[in-house]
């Protein structure tokens, strides 16, 4: 029985991949028809221009090539990295010859499609899974942002009004935080600003960096771990820009700054904070802002690279250098959303709990979909759902009782973080087993190690050895799954 449901499961993973695959050129289609009747700039256009013309972006074109470099071998990482600096550098040259703008990513993706179609025709087995695998998250990344910004003009002309006098007012039982940065923020002068606005920017590269310190080990050791950071910031791409379209916001640089192209309310942000508005409504407003606020999507994606540089796969701490980076990015994105205007504090925390719910519902996929993930990831759904309501509904209340509303906003993501570390940080208690048919390579390692303290070897159990290249998956002689140590039930 255990080899039939490992058996429909895998085979179920291989339809989901394969319906993945084929939704992927069917939305670009759909979104490209969708530009050309509206006169903007489809994805497959986007796309061409990478390989042929200007690239709209230097650093996501890199970015997903050195993701794709994660499952190849060096003397091939070296050749592919080192074709791709050959090739931007023409492209780099003849463009600025023929008076355009210096800019980068052309070979990046050049070589991102020659590897994908080497690996397809010429090699075999494992390497030819891990190359294919590494390049399409890669080219993911890639058409993730060719997505996201058709995305930001169909909010635009689907919701030409919006909510952001109801937030201002939400905003208020959080003490006006965007005011209060930005205000810091000029006080503190250009350099700070300066750094802020690049950490802001290159988000995807630090994300990167992450992903590879993660699926380092891919090539030699031929597994992939369960989960790891991609995963969770091309979920929460799709998810999150949906609430765009049910609860749009432009943010106060625009319609309470000098940015709102004449729509705005008046130019107080970040000097003075407006009057209370009791009686707020849906503004009509440009086709030049996007209604990308709600949630704060950097918040969502800076927390989720922050949570996966705490542990290594098998949950041990992760180096000193990882973990300080990932608090520092996630600090200064949090900063910059505030003090640069682009964001309310309510968004900040919807956001949060957005990762929350997301990052609950594919961490440790061995595990399985116990009570333990069905009470915080549902949690997460109903937090962010009631405090889409209150901003929306109760914003007048929120405003007028700072004092009750703020805490409890508060409270709410407070809640959702306890939750969510008890669940997936805090140390399990050693009578929590293992899924059956866990992988050790990708389990928390002080949950092993304390079932093994726990139950002393007899001495008259004989000794398992190792078959060699077990480990790898490189033998070829079949051996029987060792006998777990506890009987697997439902996780709680």
């Amino acid at each position: 029985m255990g080899a039939g449901a490992a058996s429909r499961r895998s085979a179920s993973q291989r339809g989901i991949r394969v319906l993945a695959v084929l939704a992927v050129p069917l939305l670009l289609s759909v979104l490209q028809l969708v530009a050309l009747w509206r006169g903007y700039e489809g994805p497959l256009e986007s796309v061409a221009r990478d390989y042929i013309g200007t690239p709209k972006s230097m650093t996501v074109p890199w970015a997903g090539l050195v993701l794709a470099l994660v499952g190849i071998h060096n003397r091939h990482r070296l050749v592919a990295f080192g074709a791709a600096v050959l090739i931007d550098i023409v492209y780099a040259t003849a463009r600025v010859i023929a008076g355009g703008p210096f800019t980068v990513g052309n070979g990046p993706v050049l070589v991102l499609t020659g590897l994908a179609l080497l690996a397809w025709w010429r090699w075999e087995g494992r390497q030819r899974r891990n190359a294919l695998r590494a390049a399409a998250l890669g080219a993911l990344l890639i058409l993730a942002t060719k997505v996201g910004d058709v995305w930001l003009h169909i909010t635009v002309e689907v919701r030409p009004r919006v909510l952001d006098e109801y937030v201002m007012l939400a905003d208020h039982a959080l003490g006006d935080p965007s005011w209060v940065m930005g205000r810091v923020l000029q006080a503190l002068g250009p350099i700070p600003d300066a750094v802020l606005h690049w950490v802001y920017i290159e988000l995807p590269a630090a994300a990167i960096v992450v992903a590879v310190w993660q699926l380092r080990a891919v090539v030699g050791g031929g597994r992939w771990p369960n989960h790891y950071l991609v995963r969770t910031f091309l979920v929460l791409g799709l998810v999150g820009p949906l609430v765009y379209i049910l609860f749009p916001v432009v943010g106060p640089m625009f319609v309470y700054g000098a940015d709102g192209n004449g729509f705005q309310v008046g130019n107080f942000w970040p000097a003075v904070v407006p009057p209370l508005d009791r009686g707020p409504e849906a503004l009509l407003f440009s086709d030049l802002a996007p209604r990308n606020c709600m949630p704060s999507m950097h918040t969502a994606w800076a927390l989720a690279l922050f949570l996966h540089t705490r542990r290594n796969a098998d949950g041990t701490l992760a180096p000193t250098w990882l973990r300080w980076g990932g608090t520092f990015w996630l600090l200064c994105t949090l900063t910059a959303t505030l003090g640069f205007g682009y964001h309310y504090g309510v968004d900040l925390v919807a956001g949060a709990v957005l990762c929350l719910t997301v990052e609950s519902a594919l961490r440790e996929p061995e595990r399985g979909w116990g009570w333990f993930r069905v009470r915080l990831v549902g949690g997460g759904v109903l937090t962010l759902a009631t405090l889409l309501l209150g901003y929306r509904y109760l914003a007048v209340y929120m405003a007028d009782h700072p004092v009750v509303a703020g805490p409890v906003v508060l409270a709410l993501l407070a809640a959702m973080a306890a939750g969510f570390h008890a669940t997936w940080f805090a140390r399990r208690r050693s009578s929590v087993p293992l899924a059956a048919g866990s992988s050790s390579a990708c389990t928390d390692k002080f949950l092993t190690d304390a079932v093994n303290r726990s139950k002393p070897r007899s001495a008259a159990a004989p000794l398992q050895t190792e078959t060699p290249g077990a480990q790898d998956g490189t033998s070829d002689t079949p051996t029987e799954p060792p006998t777990p140590l506890i009987t697997p039930v439902e996780s709680r």
